[in-house]
C-alpha cells in the first residue's frame, strides 16, 4: 500500500506529485510569511536599505524567497488505491509581487485593480507512466508536456475566488478549468491557517489520455474499452497550517483529499474514488 521512492525518478515524480499540494494557497501563504513575518513576530529590525548595496544586491532585495524541504504522501497515480511517500524539495520566489515561481512553474500578473487580479500562468504536466502501478501496465505512458494559462482571481479580506484556465501543450494535448475559494488567516504572530475547496472540468482529450480505455489498450491490458467525455473530472479540498519558528524558520502541514466525479469516477482505470494526500514541510525564509 506505502512505498519509499527516492532517486532520479523520485524527483521527477515528486514535482508531479506537489502540483496536487501546491495550490495558490500555499503560495500565498509562503508570501505572506515573506513579507508579513517581521511585523507579525514583533522584530523591530529594520530591513537593509537596498541603495547600500549595488544594483545586483539592489535587485536581490526585490525578491522574497522561501526555500525549504519535506516529505509527501499522494497517490500513485489519479485513481490509485495505494500510496508512495516522498521527499521534496521547496522553492517560493516572488518578485515585486508580480512574479512567483514555485515547484509546479511561474505566475506573472498582468494586470491588478484593487481587489481583482488576473495573471498568466507557465508550467508542466508530469505526465503519467505505465510502471507507476501495476494496474496501469499495457496503457502506455502519458508524455510530459508544457503547461499554458491563465488565473482571473478577487479577493475578499482572506479569502480568494479565482477560475483558472490550462491549456496543456504536447503530453495530453488537454484542458483543465479550475472553480475554487482558498482561505489563509493569521490566528497568532507565529500561526496562520488556511483552508480551501474547488472543482475541476477538462476537456475530451485530458479524460480520454488519464481515463479513456482503447481498443488496443483493453486488448493489452485487460481492462474494458472505455470513452471518456469532457466534463467535471474532481472536487478536491484542503486544510493547512503554518508555523512560525522564529523570524525565518516555519513548519507547515497540509492536507487534502481529491474526489473524483463523472467519466473520471467511472473509468476502469480509477481504482479509488477517493484521493487523499498530505505533506509536511519546513522552510527558510530570506
Amino acid at each position: 500500500m506505502f512505498k519509499m521512492v527516492s532517486g532520479l525518478f523520485a524527483g521527477r515524480a515528486s514535482l508531479a506529485a506537489m502540483a496536487i499540494l501546491f495550490s495558490t494557497e500555499i503560495v500565498q501563504a509562503a508570501d505572506a510569511i515573506a513579507v508579513d513575518t517581521a511585523t507579525d513576530t514583533g522584530d523591530s529590525t529594520p530591513p537593509p536599505d537596498p541603495s547600500r548595496f549595488g544594483r545586483f544586491e539592489q535587485k536581490l532585495a526585490d525578491w522574497h524567497v522561501v526555500l525549504g524541504g519535506g516529505a509527501i504522501i499522494v497517490p500513485k497515480y489519479e485513481g490509485s488505491n495505494e500510496f508512495k511517500v516522498m521527499p521534496v524539495p521547496f522553492i517560493s520566489a516572488t518578485f515585486l509581487d508580480t512574479v512567483r515561481i514555485d515547484p509546479t512553474g511561474a505566475n506573472i500578473a498582468l494586470y491588478e485593480q484593487g481587489p481583482f487580479e488576473f495573471s498568466a500562468r507557465l508550467g508542466y504536466d508530469m505526465g503519467r507512466k505505465e510502471d507507476d502501478s501495476d494496474h496501469l501496465r499495457g496503457l502506455g505512458d502519458v508524455d510530459i508536456g508544457a503547461i499554458v494559462g491563465a488565473k482571473a482571481a478577487m479577493k475578499f479580506g482572506p479569502a480568494e475566488i479565482f477560475a483558472q484556465l490550462d491549456k496543456t501543450i504536447g503530453g495530453s494535448e488537454g484542458m483543465e478549468g479550475t472553480l475554487g475559494i482558498e482561505v489563509t488567516q493569521p490566528l497568532s504572530p507565529s500561526w496562520m491557517v488556511g483552508a480551501g475547496a474547488s472543482v475541476v472540468f477538462a476537456d475530451e482529450k485530458y479524460m480520454q489520455a488519464y481515463f479513456g480505455v482503447t481498443p488496443e489498450q483493453s486488448a493489452r491490458s485487460g481492462l474494458a474499452q472505455y470513452n471518456a467525455g469532457a466534463g467535471l473530472k474532481r472536487a478536491d479540498f484542503s486544510i493547512s497550517a503554518t508555523y512560525m519558528l522564529n523570524h525565518n524558520w516555519m513548519v507547515r502541514g497540509q492536507a487534502g483529499v481529491g474526489i473524483l466525479m463523472g467519466d473520471a469516477a467511472d473509468s476502469p482505470v480509477v481504482v479509488g474514488k477517493v484521493q487523499p494526500s498530505g505533506m509536511l514541510l519546513v522552510g527558510y525564509r530570506f
